[in-house]
């Protein structure tokens, strides 16, 4: 698995890794809904985020079948407070339960701890998105708590939700990578 900067060649074959609706569930972003359009929006917004350096969008490859299979970011970018989160995270289904979310994870911490210089990096969820919040969990993120009405979400819910904080401080990074790298070695 491999993380590659998002380009805009990268929207098709990301489009076609989208299409499953159980990916958007607990999304921020209305989910593209099939459309072309509603993605080719979706996915602007993602390329005016990073030239913005507002966020910096990843698209995730499987390295041995060359396939696009998700996507993830840096956000919330607070470089004079070396910190940072990892978010907007999804894999296609095909993906889920194949290491490809440990390895990205892995891949993306090591980045901000050990060249970033970062101190903290934050991640958040839906309050409700068990499967996420599971899988913090067991990275070893310590959770910080729920936010309350945190986020505007049109079409998910009341159009609010509720979002789960967790975080990895520097302290702990030594720890949660010999764990994650000990979890993504069951893959093999």
């Amino acid at each position: 698995m491999r993380l590659e900067p998002l380009r805009a060649e990268h929207e098709e074959p990301l489009f076609a890794a989208a299409r499953a609706p159980e990916i958007w569930t607990w999304m921020w972003a209305p989910p593209p809904g099939g459309t072309r359009a509603r993605w080719h929006e979706f996915f602007a917004d993602a390329l005016a985020q990073a030239a913005a350096g507002t966020q910096a969008p990843f698209v995730t490859r499987d390295v041995r079948s060359g396939a696009l299979i998700g996507s993830t970011r840096f956000l919330t970018l607070r470089p004079e407070n070396r910190g940072l989160e990892i978010g907007a995270t999804w894999l296609a289904p095909a993906a889920w339960h194949s290491g490809a979310n440990i390895e990205a994870k892995l891949l993306q911490l090591t980045y901000a701890f050990e060249t970033l210089g970062c101190i903290r990096v934050e991640l958040k969820t839906h309050e409700r998105n068990a499967r996420s919040r599971s899988a913090m969990e067991r990275m070893g993120a310590t959770f910080e708590g729920i936010f309350r009405k945190y986020q505007v979400t049109p079409g998910i819910g009341p159009g609010w939700r509720n979002s789960a904080f967790y975080s990895v401080i520097d302290d702990e990074w030594p720890a949660v990578k010999a764990g994650l790298q000990e979890r993504l070695a069951r893959y093999g």
